[in-house]
């Protein structure tokens, strides 16, 4: 792999955002109904291969049944508002109505609330009454702590997520959460992340996950470039954690681990690119926080912006532009890629000749910048 020159002491490799690629059409074209975008993790199959981030700003409990219905899933945040109030409704209203000076410390307040386990389970028992996948998030800190409750509620996927989630973690302070010993004993299949290089996302497939996530989520609210130094070129990770699936496929003898693309998928188009450059799902934020149904009332945020010492993204203001259904099926409402995802997507696999989502990995990749 070439690098460039940063300076006399230091190289490093070109990466490339999903702006700095498009996906090229090839000899045969398609019809866009002739084109599957159904997936399966485990035993669980999906029509569509959208998971919508584990934010109060996006996701509730009404949300997540009801783009599960639409064939994709919908990720709780088992840390936030609605297992930490009886009435989650209220706190959010609190978080939109904050000016700018104030929303800071508007939501350090809402987030200091203790987080309730007989909630966690009630909010799972909404999703599994509703003959919906029920699927939860915690963050690595939290997990060990509560992750008993989350599976005992009859949680059926189990997301382990936060801004970088390493097979080893290194403390001095208290006993690190083993994943592999911790994935091992669980009955349900657990997606973790984020990651960003070949070699981190092969130690996670070790530690025998059902699924990577590839990024640092909340890409729309999110500042830790800014704060961190940190940051993910989309296209690039997602291409070298392809290829680290296929490699441990060779090592495993056959074992499959999902890649999954979260954060930065704001339009249609970047969802398609990111399947194009390896991604088998897509964890979308900001596309779906635009819905009528979303409870964050047309701003957007993540769990970095809700620390309590250095937060590491901000409310953002996304609009309402649709009911989720027609941000998902469509018809568009204009050509911004705001609406109509999922034919967006159909119709780039039907461009390029491809009718599955696992053919449409090898679809042409060009650098554009």
């Amino acid at each position: 792999m070439s690098e460039i020159e940063i300076g006399r002491n230091k190289r490093g490799r070109r990466g490339y955002r999903l702006d700095d690629v498009a996906v090229v059409p090839s000899r045969r074209t398609r019809d866009p109904e002739d084109v599957s975008t159904q997936w399966q993790v485990d035993a669980y199959h999906f029509d569509i291969p959208i998971f919508a981030a584990p934010m109060d700003s996006l996701m509730s409990p009404e949300t997540a049944i009801t783009l599960g219905r639409l064939g994709g899933l919908g990720v709780l945040d088992l840390e936030g508002v609605w297992t930490r109030y009886e009435d989650a409704d209220a706190q959010l209203a609190r978080i939109a109505e904050a000016s700018d000076e104030d929303v800071v410390d508007t939501l350090r307040e809402v987030y200091a609330e203790p987080i309730k386990p007989e909630l966690i389970t009630e909010r799972i028992k909404q999703l599994r009454d509703a003959g919906v996948t029920a699927a939860g998030s915690l963050s690595p800190q939290r997990t060990q702590e509560l992750w008993k409750t989350v599976v005992d509620a009859g949680v059926d996927l189990f997301f382990i997520r936060g801004t970088t989630v390493s097979a080893e973690h290194v403390s001095g302070n208290r006993e690190p959460l083993n994943l592999k010993r911790f994935i091992y004993e669980l009955d349900v299949p657990v997606i973790v992340g984020g990651c960003a290089t070949y070699t981190a996302a092969l130690h996670l497939m070790r530690t025998g996950a059902a699924g990577v996530l590839v990024g640092f989520g909340g890409g729309a609210s999110q500042t830790t470039e800014r704060t961190l130094g940190i940051s993910v070129p989309l296209a690039t990770s997602v291409a070298d954690v392809a290829a680290a699936r296929r490699d441990y496929m060779d090592e495993s003898g056959g074992r499959y681990v999902h890649v999954i693309a979260d954060g930065g998928l704001g339009h249609s188009g970047d969802l398609v690119k990111a399947i194009g450059c390896g991604a088998d799902g897509l964890m979308v934020g900001a596309a779906l926080a635009r819905s009528a149904e979303a409870p964050g009332r047309g701003f957007h945020w993540g769990s970095e912006a809700t620390h309590a010492t250095l937060p590491r993204g901000h409310r953002v203001k996304v609009g309402t532009v649709a009911p989720l259904e027609q941000i998902l099926m469509g018809p568009g409402l204009s050509a911004d890629g705001t609406t109509n995802l999922v034919g967006a997507l159909r119709h780039a696999m039907a461009t390029t000749g491809y009718t599955d989502l696992k053919e449409f990995q090898r679809v042409e990749v060009v650098a554009t910048r």
